[in-house]
């Protein structure tokens, strides 16, 4: 009787860890992001974020561009998560989305938080989608093909487990690593000042056109329905966590020219 319950008890938890699971996929990426910003922001950067956002870190509303997509109002945000263009393409040279995308997205972000004109309540929304989308921008697969969405219809195995190539970027090798976010970004590669530097250089569009020669490799990395394992870990896992500390440190650079 008492293994019985205990099984059940097992299994009652099994359940209820695998929706949890669920529910948190693709934040502890942006919660590494926001977390990593908050590291290289200025003093009066942070005071300024502080009050905007009541308190709350980059960490914590670093998902809120994705909690929001169920709600239909903000249907119009759906574009500027993404980039589509060809491999042999740039971002100026490609057509672009007349419904917007990452760049202008985090152009619009950027003309409200700057505009003195702006409420604090609107400035504090579109301080939150930035968060979000440049973090989205150093995701190999959020600048990818329009034909399979980036990845989405890329399909392959994860451990035996049918799912994309996307979500294995976006998700899959970053849960698999069973770090949390903070972990994540406390033992984030070791970086002096100068390399600090380098890597805040260039504009929103170099950073696109530089991670899509990332996204081009990626592509190549995997083959349709092909079960990905260890190996593909030990291969990409380090990659993955080198783009979440530039997208956290360029983020940073970001937030800093923007509350000066």
């Amino acid at each position: 009787m008492k293994f019985r319950i205990l099984a059940l008890s097992v299994f009652l938890f099994l359940g209820y860890s695998t929706k949890a699971t669920e529910i948190i996929w693709g934040q502890t990426g942006h919660r590494t992001v926001g977390k990593i910003a908050s590291k290289h922001l200025t003093n009066k950067t942070k005071r300024k974020i502080r009050k905007l956002l009541k308190g709350q870190s980059l960490a914590f509303v670093s998902t809120f561009a994705d909690e929001i997509k169920s709600d239909r109002k903000y249907r119009e945000f759906y574009t500027w998560h993404f980039i589509n263009m060809p491999m042999d393409s740039n971002y100026e040279d490609s057509k672009k989305n007349p419904k917007g995308d990452l760049v202008t997205g985090i152009k619009k972000c950027l003309e409200v938080i700057k505009d003195k004109k702006s409420s604090k309540k609107d400035k504090a929304f579109y301080l939150k989608m930035l968060v979000h989308l440049v973090g989205d921008l150093h995701q190999p697969l959020h600048i990818g093909l329009e034909e399979d969405r980036g990845g989405n219809r890329f399909n392959v195995k994860w451990f035996g487990q049918k799912t994309n190539l996307h979500s294995v970027w976006d998700t899959k090798m970053i849960e698999g690593f069973n770090m949390s976010y903070i972990e994540l970004a406390d033992n984030a590669e070791e970086l002096s000042k100068k390399q600090v530097k380098a890597i805040q250089e260039g504009t929103v569009v170099n950073w696109v056109d530089e991670t899509h020669e990332l996204t081009k490799k990626i592509y190549k990395s995997a083959k349709k329905d092909e079960n990905l394992r260890y190996r593909y870990s030990y291969d990409y896992l380090t990659t993955a966590r080198k783009q979440l500390q530039k997208a956290g440190i360029r983020l940073a650079k970001v937030l800093n020219d923007a509350f000066k």
